[in-house]
């Protein structure tokens, strides 16, 4: 075990050093947001007027997605569904590779002036797509609307620490922060830290002053830099995006891109089948091979940083008393539920953080199976005849059906649930108001740190909107993840969130089923395409043919 830890340790060590070099010296020069190379490079070799390696260029390409976007502001939602199209149309400071490393983005080199100073350089001659100039302005203006209690951003908690951006020069610009915060560039990797237009960001303020909510300018009509701008968003049924023909690093190949929200997946698979999608999502188990057969499509299978679990409020009775938490937590069988639901997709979940995240503890106990144990527990908390609940789900066929076995399992234990399934939007803002008993819900991890894995989910002060959906409170649990964040050698990093991990696992606040595998349905027209660990379509060098 011992040896295990080492191994880990030296690991972390190497690539935390590696990222600091990496960032000393501007960044390297892959990066996950292409198969190809980073997402602000254009790496396709033409080989003849209009066409490259990888296809023709141009065409519209079709996306058929289970749900809606919540919001178009970065800063204004913590979704995927919303994620996944604003990565296309704003960018960030920096980058993150697949291997963890951090690269330029729109900022060319950066170092630390000292623990708690980041100086970074910015790209010159960058427009938003409204024309205004991105500069050191720009940053600082997005940077403080994200920290400003008025608009109250889900994603505050990623910057929370940064306590002046200070304008250098016209390209120069200077974050402060209140303590050593050693994930800072991972965190400006995420789309939290987007940067959206000035002069949109004045909009919006405005729009506030007379009484509308933060972000209804912003999300109505998204202005960033990237290589996508906003075309239109007919809400529940389809966003449009179009190329960005004065995009600062290499346009993106095809012309526009639409996100159809097809909740079905039936209908999903079909639309791929008949080629009036180009790219499904996601697609389910028991289609993989039916996609993979058709002579038109594959699945694009891709292991994620990500989490899916089943959740309690820990605020409500009877799931205010750890006991009856851990006493659901053993009746459900881990692997039962990937096979009977993913059919073998994806590995079981021993804590909430993946392996190869920063901070992962492959000697973590997991709260193991154990139905006679589960009774005595309830018979000690005073429900040994049981109670009734109700669990919630959004629109997502697997988490209905992982409702449906967790019912099932339930019943050993005399707790009649009854299950309750609405559509995305409305399920997180119902969760997020602390509405529910419980829930089904998952968590990717796109800065892949600890940080982000735990401090949203668990610490007390994210209940709601930002990601504590279970509502837990745990004094010890938020001194350590506030040392973690304050932490700068990894070697005790690594062993706070170890010590984290422990007790959030013990007190479990929610059921960790398992770190899914992405399932994406991809058309033998597309080529280019891959998905992030943290479930991100990379979508700039995509291109179609005939």
């Amino acid at each position: 075990m011992k040896n295990k830890r080492s191994t880990l340790l030296l690991f972390i060590l190497m690539l935390v050093v590696s990222m600091f070099l990496a960032a000393c010296a501007g960044g390297g020069s892959d990066n996950n947001a292409s198969d190809s190379g980073d997402k602000n490079k254009d790496d396709d070799k033409t080989t003849e007027e209009g066409t490259t390696d990888e296809g023709a260029e141009g065409g519209d390409l079709v996306l058929a997605v289970l749900s809606d976007a919540s919001s178009l502001d970065p800063h204004g939602s913590n979704d995927v569904p919303s994620s996944v199209v604003q990565d296309n149309i704003f960018e960030t400071l920096v980058t993150r590779n697949d291997d963890n490393e951090i690269e330029p983005g729109l900022a060319t080199e950066w170092n630390a002036i000292d623990d708690t100073t980041w100086e970074f350089k910015l790209q010159e001659g960058v427009k938003f797509h409204d024309g205004e100039d991105f500069n050191a302005e720009a940053v600082k203006k997005s940077f403080e609307r994200v920290l400003d209690e008025k608009v109250a951003s889900p994603r505050y908690f990623l910057f929370e620490m940064v306590n002046s951006v200070d304008v250098i020069d016209d390209y120069t610009v200077q974050f402060k922060t209140d303590y050593p915060f050693a994930p800072l560039l991972a965190h400006l990797s995420h789309n939290g830290g987007s940067i959206i237009s000035p002069k949109s960001i004045d909009e919006d303020y405005a729009a506030m002053e007379d009484g509308k909510e933060p972000g209804s300018v912003i999300s109505e009509h998204p202005v960033g830099t990237g290589f996508f701008k906003f075309d239109s968003w007919s809400p529940g049924s389809e966003i449009k995006l179009v190329k960005n023909d004065d995009y600062w690093n290499g346009t993106a190949k095809v012309d526009s891109v639409a996100f159809k929200v097809v909740p079905e997946s039936a209908t999903r698979v079909a639309e791929l089948e008949t080629g009036n999608a180009h790219i499904i999502d996601p697609v389910q188990p028991n289609e993989v091979a039916r996609i993979n057969d058709s002579g038109n499509a594959t699945v694009d299978q891709t292991p994620s940083s990500s989490l899916s679990y089943i959740g309690f409020n820990t605020e409500k009775a009877p799931f205010d008393d750890v006991r009856v938490r851990q006493a659901i937590s053993m009746v459900v069988n881990k692997d039962e539920m990937i096979e009977g639901v993913y059919e073998g997709f994806g590995v079981p979940a021993k804590g909430p953080l993946a392996p190869g995240i920063f901070g992962y503890d492959e000697d973590l106990k997991a709260i193991e199976q154990n139905p006679e144990e589960a009774k005595k527990l309830l018979e000690e908390a005073g429900y040994g005849d049981g109670f009734s609940t109700t669990i919630w789900t959004n629109d997502n066929p697997q988490r209905v059906d992982m409702a449906v076995l967790l019912q099932q399992k339930l019943k050993d234990l005399n707790i009649d649930v009854k299950i309750e399934q609405m559509e995305f939007g409305t399920y997180l803002e119902k969760t997020a108001a602390g509405e529910h008993d419980m829930f089904i819900l998952g968590w990717s991890n796109p800065t892949g740190d600890a940080d982000y894995g735990l401090y949203a989910l668990f610490h007390s002060s994210q209940k709601g909107d930002p990601g504590n959906r279970s509502f837990y409170d745990n004094a010890e649990v938020d001194k350590l993840l506030d040392e973690g964040r304050k932490e700068t050698d990894p070697d005790a990093r690594v062993d706070i969130y170890a010590k984290a991990q422990e007790q959030i696992v013990d007190d479990a606040p929610m059921i960790f089923i398992h770190h899914q595998e992405y399932l994406v349905g991809v058309s033998d027209k597309v080529k280019g395409f891959s998905i992030d660990q943290a479930g991100i379509y990379q979508l700039k060098d995509v291109t179609l043919s005939e």
